[in-house]
């Protein structure tokens, strides 16, 4: 079973968590701060992958919680 990935994208004024291929949020809050912070957590638990969308809908950042293929060497 893959892990699915976590998605910050905005929901009218405010912004959600959803799951990746889910139809519903998983957690609705007014800022996007809150819920990176909130998906964030589900992600690290989960073992997977946090994407943020910025307000138009286009990726902002990722961040990986899973296990890097190709992790940074140093």
């Amino acid at each position: 079973m893959s892990k699915k990935n976590q998605h910050v994208v905005p929901h009218g004024d405010d912004w959600a968590v959803k799951r990746e291929g889910a139809k519903r949020a998983t957690v609705v809050v007014p800022t996007q701060k809150e819920a990176i912070d909130v998906g964030r957590e589900i992600s690290k638990r989960n073992g997977s992958e946090l994407i943020i969308h910025r307000p138009d809908g286009t990726i902002r950042d990722k961040d990986s919680h899973g296990k890097d293929p190709y992790p940074p060497k140093g």
